[in-house]
């Protein structure tokens, strides 16, 4: 894998975690009432529920790259579209970030479980990953090398993204829960969610 592609798999990635879904909605209630210890099971939940999901996306991409590959080259410019689409929808969602803290207490097999749940299963997961992946993806490499590096580069910023969320909202619960701040996240999200798009097509074109 080219190190440029790599480096633009990486800032893609970044953009993406940061911004506020289902799963920083769970991680940040969770926090917001069990503290900072509820960081560590929390994105180790997460990250193995990326690793599902990342590798069962990369199974289907693999089978697609076997079968066709003008119709991978179409999923990947597809994907491309889909990316920019998510990008003006979440430059024109808002900010609120509607976490209420968790009542009782829980143990970390348990949080660490929910988050797994609700990441892994989450209808869109899958569905986004397969957009994603083959963004990155070099059709005339060795594909089991590259599927490696991308699921262990996105699982370890997926765990880093999740146990700063936990830490931000322990620590600064009102940050998180501030409209204006969150839509400052959202916007900004969303730009450079358009801008990764955009650029990866360009890096992609010039490869070939």
């Amino acid at each position: 894998m080219a190190i440029e592609t790599w480096l633009a798999f990486m800032a893609a990635t970044v953009v993406l975690l940061i911004i506020p879904g289902p799963t920083v909605l769970l991680v940040v209630s969770y926090a917001l009432s069990q503290g900072w210890r509820a960081a560590l099971p929390l994105a180790l939940g997460v990250s193995c529920a990326d690793f599902t999901a990342m590798s069962l996306s990369m199974l289907g991409v693999g089978m697609l790259l076997k079968t066709s590959a003008a119709l991978f080259a179409a999923v990947k410019w597809a994907g491309a579209a889909y990316l920019v689409w998510l990008g003006v929808k979440l430059w024109r969602a808002g900010g609120a970030l509607h976490a209420a803290p968790r009542k009782g207490e829980a143990r970390p097999l348990k949080m660490a479980a929910h988050a797994w749940l609700v990441t892994c299963l989450n209808p869109k997961g899958i569905t986004f990953f397969v957009a994603f992946l083959p963004q990155f993806i070099d059709p005339h490499a060795d594909f089991t090398p590259q599927m490696g590096i991308l699921i262990a580069t996105f699982m370890t910023m997926s765990f880093a993204n999740s146990f700063s969320w936990a830490l931000v909202a322990a620590r600064a619960g009102s940050f998180v829960q501030s409209e204006r701040a969150m839509g400052v996240v959202n916007k900004t999200g969303g730009a450079l969610l358009i801008g990764a798009a955009v650029a990866t097509a360009a890096v992609r074109s010039s490869q070939n």
